[in-house]
């Protein structure tokens, strides 16, 4: 059974006149331990890929998505089996805390392409890679020809909100969701890394085999160019963020044909790039 996500926790509020304790929600942080398992000449390999911190549930998503938009493995298809870590050695992290991915017959992951520390923050996950080469993968462009009206846009946002179950608890707590282009909720995941979010949300989708070359992607922080690039090896013709987009975010969307919308709040937003795909602005 998966950990919870939020705890509780005893506080003392303090304003400008008294002082005075209050139970409060938090959300959780863990850390978790990514490994890969194949066969190599007719070896069996485990390899650590990495621990990322992240809000427990639906590590197994948060695994494959991980594996996917890092190009460790090209389909979901090279996936055999996804398991906790019962029985290793006692110096892992506990079984619920640490994943492994095993990989079918013949399949050999491409760790070249995401060379990575072991550790990697909740907030960051581009923080944890060896060398700013790895951080450059290929990137398809996107080709998907789809429309949505603006006020399609401008809905997302509150329907994300609305659905934010952990973050209603806590405040404290990043949510990527996925939407088709009449603005109907398909997917949505929370992390307390939004990195972790999205990569939650893109390994649900895979799981589940949804298209996503006619989806939006909406997230309620800012745009990375990490983020980007997930939703790019994704498919993800348009990207959604609350916030503001990076410079390197909005050079990233430009190149390989994502529409990238920032600011999105308030019945308002900024276009970054291709706003063709909107047909009413």
């Amino acid at each position: 059974m998966s950990k919870p996500a939020v705890k509780a926790a005893q506080i003392t509020k303090v304003n400008n006149t008294q002082s005075f304790s209050e139970n409060d929600i938090l959300a959780v942080e863990e850390p978790l331990g990514i490994k890969i398992n194949y066969t190599l000449n007719n070896n069996p390999i485990q390899k650590n890929i990495a621990v990322t911190m992240r809000t427990p549930g639906n590590d197994f998503e948060l695994a494959v998505g991980f594996l996917f938009t890092e190009k460790i493995i090209d389909s979901i298809d090279d996936i055999e089996s996804v398991k906790y870590c019962e029985g290793d050695r006692k110096s892992d992290l506990d079984s619920e805390n640490s994943v492994k991915v095993i990989l079918k017959d013949g399949i050999k992951p491409n760790l070249n392409s995401a060379e990575r520390n072991f550790y990697i923050t909740g907030s960051c996950g581009i923080c944890g890679k060896s060398s700013i080469e790895a951080i450059e993968l290929s990137c398809p462009k996107i080709t998907a020809n789809v429309k949505v009206n603006k006020s399609t846009l401008f809905s997302l946002p509150e329907k994300l909100k609305s659905q934010q179950t952990n973050f209603k608890h806590t405040g404290g707590i990043h949510a990527a969701g996925l939407f088709n282009i009449n603005g109907e909720s398909i997917l949505l995941r929370e992390d307390v890394g939004r990195h972790n979010a999205v990569d939650k949300l893109i390994g649900a989708a895979l799981q589940q085999q949804t298209d996503l070359s006619n989806t939006i992607l909406q997230v309620s922080g800012r745009a990375s160019f990490e983020l980007l690039q997930k939703t790019a090896i994704a498919g993800i013709p348009i990207f959604c963020a609350i916030g503001a987009p990076s410079s390197l975010a909005v050079e990233l969307a430009t190149e390989i044909d994502i529409t990238l919308i920032g600011f999105s709040k308030d019945n308002k937003f900024n276009c970054y790039s291709h706003k063709e795909r909107i047909t009413d602005i």
